[in-house]
């Protein structure tokens, strides 16, 4: 069968892959669409492989929400510039919304579930692969399933919150996830911050202080030290911050005042705990033109 330009077309508009490699396929299994379809996703699925020892720290933050059910799903990919194309993003926004519906528990979970199109994600993934050309993965999930208020946030793509409040309203529950996306509390309050953090606090202001101010009596000193530690509590405590929306206020004063309490929150941010190798643009060309 004769391998025209429109079938080399018709091919690549199906599959997403490039000019010469769809040319490939047709001419491998003899002019048969369905057959080079095929072929190309099982040389997909052998770059996927190739690709995965890729460090991938970029990506996005997708979210999928229905009242009281919201999730996020963090999805990487290497380069900002791949986690800006159209396949990488409509890829993000379908396992979104296959997480919330799937109620998968994780991210390993997600990857079993089947998509509308019969592929699992992971299947599915491989094929972004195929197409954008670098490591795709599939890293964390995260989720709330609440009969109090939720609000799932997500700034820029690359940072996503969910909160859970009880009481108050959905503007203050998502004012809250603007909050913690923002200025990134390590706790909720006051009462969950670990015991071995406080000591830890309590024994470096100690040493911060002069011979002169460690020879006060012991109760002044405890007051002392008490202080500087109740500030840095209010520091890495949702509660004890100034609020983002009116910094007059601290987040326990704006939920008291709204008739609200934060029962907790989650917070991703893309690339987190990924140590990610710097390579110069020269480098990285030459590099995936040997690929």
């Amino acid at each position: 069968m004769e391998i025209t330009a429109q079938l080399v077309k018709d091919l690549r508009d199906r599959t997403g892959a490039g000019m010469m490699e769809c040319k490939k396929a047709l001419t491998e299994n003899k002019g048969e669409i369905d057959a080079a379809a095929e072929w190309l996703r099982k040389q997909g699925l052998a770059k996927a492989d190739k690709k995965a020892s890729r460090v991938a720290a970029e990506g996005r933050i997708a979210m999928a929400q229905d009242g009281g059910k919201a999730v996020l799903v963090e999805i990487n990919s290497e380069t900002d510039f791949v986690a800006k194309d159209d396949n990488f993003l409509g890829f993000t926004e379908t396992v979104a919304q296959a997480a919330l519906a799937s109620g998968a528990a994780d991210a390993e979970a997600l990857k079993a579930v089947k998509l509308s199109s019969g592929e699992t994600v992971e299947e599915t993934r491989a094929a972004v692969i195929a197409k954008v050309g670098e490591n795709v993965q599939v890293r964390r999930l995260a989720r709330i399933d609440s009969a109090h208020n939720v609000a799932a946030y997500v700034h820029g793509g690359r940072i996503g919150v969910l909160v859970e409040v009880k009481g108050g309203d959905a503007a203050f529950a998502r004012g809250i996830a603007m909050h913690v996306a923002a200025m990134n509390p390590p706790y909720n309050k006051a009462a969950d911050v670990p015991a071995d953090f406080l000591a830890k606090e309590k024994d470096i202001e100690l040493a911060k202080m002069s011979e002169k101010d460690k020879a006060k009596p012991a109760e002044i000193l405890e007051k002392i030290i008490g202080g500087k530690v109740a500030k840095i509590v209010n520091e890495v405590t949702l509660y004890g911050q100034p609020y983002v929306l009116n910094t007059d206020q601290t987040v326990e004063a704006a939920a008291k005042a709204a008739g609200a309490e934060v029962l907790g929150f989650q917070r991703l941010a893309v690339g987190e705990g990924i140590e990610k190798v710097v390579e110069d643009y020269a480098a990285e060309v030459a590099k995936a033109m040997q690929v």
